[in-house]
C-alpha cells in the first residue's frame, strides 16, 4: 500500500487526529524519525512501528541545525522516490516530507540542550550535533504526538540522548531501541555506507570485526584502559583507518567506567563505542555487553 505524502504541519495533524477519531480502541501512533536515503535498518524500524500501533508515521528530513561547519549537509545522499517505495514495502502508512522553511519558519529562539550524556563520544567531536537532534525531535514529538517512537541501537549515544529528554520533560511518548542492522559481512548499515571507497568498505570490516572480540577481552579480566588499547591496535592495523574515539562507558547514563577495575566486575551494562574515519566517511558502531553474562549481547546489539 503507497503511503500518503504530507508535506506540512498542519495536514499531518489533521491526518492524524482523523486517525484517532476513526478507531480509539486501535489509535496507537508509532513513529520513525529518519533524515531519509532508507536502508533496511530503517524499514526494520518501520516494520516493528507496523506490528505495533494502528498507524506508523515515517518522517524524512535532513536537519541543518544538527550538522557542524564542514559537515556533510550538502552532500548528504538524497532519494525521495527510493525512500517512498522502501516506506511503502515496510508499512509506513504516511510519510512526513517536509521543507526546512516549514520545519523552521523564522529565526529560532529556542534550543533544546540536553546535558552529561552528550559530553562524551559524538558530542565531544562533533559540538552543537546533540543540541540540533534534541531540538528537532522535540518539534517531531510535538506534531506527531506519537505513543511510540522507534529507533537503532546504531546510534546508542542519540537513544541516550533521546530518552533522557523524553523523561525531564514529561514528554509523554515511549522510546523503543531496536537492534543494528548489519550487511552479511558484518558491517553495520548507515545510509553513509555509499561514500565509501571500494577499499574504504573493505577496511571498514575492522569496526565490526574488532567489537566481535570484546567479550572474549572482557573473560581476561581486562580493565577499561586495556579494552581501549585493544580495540585502538585492531582499528590501526588497517590502512585507512583514522580514530575519532574508541570508548568504554556504562549505559545509559554514558559515565565512565573504573580504570582500575576489570570490567568483569562491573555491575552495569556497557557500551563499548567506536567512531572511525575512512577518507571522508565518518562511521560509528558499537556492542552493549553485560559483564554478568559476557559473552552473550544483551537486549538490543547484535
Amino acid at each position: 500500500m503507497t503511503p500518503k505524502i504530507i508535506r506540512t504541519i498542519a495536514v499531518l495533524r489533521k491526518e492524524i487526529a482523523a486517525f484517532r477519531m476513526s478507531d480509539p480502541s486501535n489509535s496507537s501512533v508509532g513513529f520513525v524519525p529518519t533524515m531519509g536515503y532508507l536502508h533496511e535498518g530503517h524499514a526494520s524500524l518501520l516494520r516493528r512501528s507496523a506490528s505495533d500501533n494502528g498507524l506508523t508515521v515515517l518522517s524524512i528530513f535532513v536537519n541543518p541545525i544538527q550538522f557542524g561547519p564542514g559537515e556533510d549537509l550538502d552532500k548528504y545522499p538524497r532519494n525521495e522516490t527510493r525512500d517512498i517505495q522502501v516506506a511503502a514495502e515496510a508499512g509506513a502508512d504516511i510519510v512526513f516530507l517536509p521543507e526546512v522553511k516549514e520545519m523552521y519558519p523564522r529565526q529560532r529562539v529556542t534550543n533544546v540542550t540536553v546535558t552529561d550524556v552528550t559530553e562524551r563520544l559524538c558530542g565531544a567531536s562533533r559540538p552543537g550535533h546533540f543540541d540540533g537532534v534534541a531540538t528537532v525531535v522535540t518539534k517531531l514529538f510535538n506534531i506527531v504526538q506519537p505513543n511510540r517512537a522507534y529507533f537503532g541501537m546504531k546510534d546508542a549515544q542519540q537513544i541516550a540522548v533521546i530518552s533522557n529528554m523524553v523523561q525531564d520533560l514529561n514528554i509523554p511518548v515511549e522510546i523503543i531501541p531496536c537492534p543494528i542492522v548489519r550487511e552479511e559481512d558484518g558491517l553495520a548499515l548507515s545510509s553513509r555506507n555509499v561514500y565509501l571507497t571500494s577499499e574504504e568498505r573493505k577496511q571498514a570490516l575492522v569496526l565490526s570485526r574488532s567489537l566481535s572480540h570484546v567479550a572474549d577481552w572482557m573473560q581476561e579480566g581486562i580493565t577499561a584502559i586495556e579494552l581501549v588499547q585493544r580495540l585502538k591496535a585492531e582499528i590501526n592495523g588497517v590502512s585507512l583507518a583514522d580514530i575519532d574515539y574508541a570508548e568504554v562507558l556504562t549505559y545509559p547514563d554514558l559515565s565512565p567506567t573504573d580504570t582500575n577495575r576489570p570490567l568483569i566486575k562491573v555491575e552495569k551494562e556497557l557500551l563499548i563505542a567506536v567512531a572511525v574515519r575512512f577518507g571522508k566517511t565518518r562511521l560509528i558502531d558499537n556492542r552493549l555487553l553485560n559483564p554478568a553474562e559476557v559473552g552473550a549481547e544483551v537486549c538490543f546489539a547484535k
